[in-house]
């Protein structure tokens, strides 16, 4: 009963009724309202402490987004159970393929590869050839192709995309194993990842690596970007499988009948991908990756971008979609039993796909290798991989794994510096992404210039979509934690349910003078406490006669922090964290309404940072928020993704938003409600400079004027900041 008072609505009574009858309750319980405070003891401000049902609180959000995941794909799962005849399964197959189709794709028109052969290597028995192609113009990839001496003429291909590994192929177990398939009379196609490699996409040669980190992190890093635009970083690493299989079958050597597709880890990813969306993938075969997606949320989570697709589990995909699609095309699934995938997973996915394969006739056609071992290669399941390929690339021979002599990191360099950056140049990922991000922000501009008023509407219909938002259900029912006393005002401690099972810790800060106070919501990226200490902002706040009340939004304060697996989790799902922290700040602005203490007919927000995004996304969806107050805000999402380098998380941006809105069109619907912002920020999170603030938000500003509100919009610089309190809207200067 008393966890349900979190979460639960008020039933028949009213909310503020409700609220009456707790505080005569702990007015009773606390003796009529005495300090709780013993002279002398140190204050403490957590709210969740000593509370069994809480301890999990940095967890919950993850755990909430990973309950609305898992919904999406039982329903995906009641669907196939109901798909028993071949021609129930070719109609789930196309549904697979157009919405693939729509979230990786659609794929750009082919260009010329103009590939190169940068150096050949004569080994015994095979030769290497150094490769540059251009997936898109100016856009290359390094690879490596093993030809062997003695082949069939024309001989089957393998593409061997690779996983997480800096060096890519040239790690020794890459190698091992494409080199035992080159030996067994394949050609191997190794190509280097996004972001690995001679392919590093923020690589400093003065430093001698990436200024980012390792490749998920490069992978991340651009994904954020991609995503903000509506596209992703999975469509750039198909779409070079994709033309890594073009220039395959432009080789004489090469049977374009014969192509199979392989890779372990990302390159496992890479492998489901390409051949799911490639019918030229005669073989397939995917290792340590396969695993049902409930089954990688429930364990390590979200990996990096290039791991996701957009709203792809909104959209119904699922890992064994990817099988799917391929069926009856041969597909090995190769997995191991203490893999950090989980094996109970990639089992039942292949159970589940095997349904499509029977279906169509080819139930043999799907199968699992198994090795009892960590994440990677083993001898047996190599064995496993060589022998499906010569069966089903008709190329007959011993699928023993041999130990090889592998080569030299130097010997398998392609370019004359070992980096594309510093030897070709070239496109990146973030410049490809940044000429898309171009027409979209044109076509934003477009709309402003053409109606804005009707842009707006339209801006704040689809923010709401794109973004994920729901509104509150009901009002909050605040549990109330214990009272400090300081000097002419109290700081009382409460926890309000949110949205499913998670919870808002909150800190109401109320004058010991008057009955009725202005309310005022005070949002801080550190969380509640930050600014909660004698003499920190929020006192200053008090003694202006404010009730402040500062919540934990998701992701700060005691809910722990936002990840990029939590990040991307919501993305999968089309539900934003800023979705959810502007649901939460309206129901921090219910519960004042409820209050008969505070006087919400002019409820003001200050917020500050990367809370000022939640911020306006609430006032932008909710009238009931009157005055902003955004300290520190960022410029737009326009930036984040015009710059190589930014600071915003990826859970303080929304993915596609770009497609329809951004900042500067929330803060100009807010017109002619006050807003007063200090110190906009660029994407370094640095003070914007005033050509920017003045390009970025020249809508904020037609806006109120065509509202007839100039003076309701103040837009100061950051020496403003200490002087916050003499500009919230409707007081001070701003009433002058």
């Amino acid at each position: 009963m008393i966890r349900n008072a979190v979460l639960e609505s008020s039933g028949g009574m009213s909310a503020r009724r409700v609220y009456r009858w707790a505080s005569l309750a702990m007015l009773l319980l606390l003796g009529f309202g005495a300090p709780t405070t013993v002279l002398g003891q140190a204050e403490d401000l957590n709210v969740l402490s000593r509370w069994i049902e809480w301890s999990d609180a940095p967890q919950r959000l993850q755990r909430h987004l990973n309950s609305l995941a898992f919904q999406h794909l039982d329903r995906r799962s009641e669907t196939l159970q109901q798909l028993e005849s071949a021609d129930q399964w070719r109609e789930r197959q196309q549904q697979i393929r157009e919405t693939l189709d729509r979230i990786v794709g659609p794929f750009p028109e082919r260009t010329p590869l103009n590939a190169q052969v940068k150096g050949v290597l004569q080994k015994d028995g095979y030769r290497v050839e150094r490769i540059v192609f251009e997936s898109l113009p100016d856009f290359y990839v390094t690879g490596c192709l093993f030809v062997p001496d003695q082949r069939q003429q024309p001989a089957p291909a393998i593409l061997n995309v690779i996983g997480h590994t800096g060096i890519a192929f040239r790690g020794a177990g890459y190698q091992q194993f494409l080199l035992n398939m080159v030996d067994k009379g394949f050609l191997v196609f190794a190509m280097d990842p996004i972001g690995q490699g001679e392919r590093l996409q923020y690589f400093d040669p003065d430093l001698g690596r990436s200024v980012i980190g390792g490749a998920t992190a490069e992978h991340s890093y651009l994904g954020i970007q991609a995503f903000l635009t509506g596209s992703s970083a999975a469509r750039y690493f198909t779409w070079d499988g994709i033309r890594a299989i073009d220039y395959l079958v432009s080789r004489e050597e090469v049977d374009p009948d014969r192509i199979g597709v392989t890779g372990l880890s990302g390159g496992g990813t890479q492998t489901s991908y390409i051949a799911a969306m490639d019918d030229r993938v005669a073989a397939a075969s995917p290792a340590c990756y396969i695993t049902g997606l409930a089954w990688l949320f429930a364990s390590i989570g979200p990996q990096d971008a290039e791991q996701n697709f957009l709203r792809g589990v909104a959209s119904g995909i699922d890992h064994g979609d990817l099988l799917i699609a391929r069926a009856p095309k041969p597909t090995l699934v190769v997995a191991t039993t203490r893999d950090f995938f989980s094996i109970q997973g990639t089992r039942e996915v292949v159970r589940e796909a095997s349904r499509a394969f029977a279906a169509l006739g080819a139930e043999s056609h799907l199968s699992l290798a198994e090795d009892d071992y960590r994440h990677g290669f083993t001898p047996k399941n190599n064995s496993a991989t060589y022998a499906f390929f010569q069966e089903h690339l008709q190329l007959p021979g011993d699928p023993e794994h041999v130990e090889k002599e592998i080569l030299s990191e130097q010997e398998l360099t392609i370019t004359p510096t070992g980096q594309l950056s510093t030897s070709l140049g070239g496109e990146t990922v973030f410049s490809l992404n940044r000429q898309e991000a171009i027409q979209r922000v044109a076509r934003l501009e477009e709309a402003r210039q053409s109606d804005l008023a009707g842009h707006l509407q339209q801006a704040i219909a689809a923010a709401k979509e794109i973004a994920g938002y729901l509104p509150p259900a009901s009002d909050p029912q605040p549990i109330f934690r214990g009272r400090y006393q300081r000097p002419g005002y109290s700081v009382e401690k409460y926890v309000i349910g949110g949205e499913g099972d998670l919870i808002l810790p909150l800190l109401l800060m109320v004058p010991d003078q008057g009955e009725q106070h202005p309310g005022l919501i005070f949002l801080h990226p550190d969380g509640k406490a930050a600014e909660a200490a004698p003499g920190g902002q929020m006192e200053k706040w008090v003694q202006q006669g404010y009730a402040v009340l500062a919540p934990d939004l998701s992701g700060t304060g005691e809910l722990g922090q936002v990840s990029d697996a939590v990040a991307f989790l919501g993305v999968q799902i089309g539900r934003s964290v800023v979705a959810i922290r502007a649901a939460d700040i309206l129901r921090c602005a219910a519960l004042l309404d409820q209050r008969p203490d505070v006087d919400t007919s002019q409820l003001a927000v200050v917020a500050h940072g990367a809370t000022c995004i939640a911020a306006l996304h609430a006032a932008a969806f909710d009238d009931s928020l009157r005055r902003l107050l955004l300290v520190r805000p960022l410029v737009s999402f326009q930036e984040v993704v015009m710059n190589r380098f930014y600071k915003v998380t990826g859970g303080d941006v929304v993915a596609s938003a770009l497609t329809a809105y951004d900042l500067p069109d929330l803060a100009a619907s807010l017109a002619p409600r006050p807003l007063t912002v200090i110190d906009l920020q660029d994407q370094q999170l640095q003070s914007a400079a005033d050509d920017l603030v003045q390009t970025q938000w020249h809508i904020v500003r037609q806006a109120y004027q065509q509202a007839d509100a100039d003076d309701r919009l103040v837009i100061q610089r950051a020496d403003a900041v200490e002087d916050m309190q003499d500009f919230l809207p409707g007081t001070g200067r701003l009433g002058r």
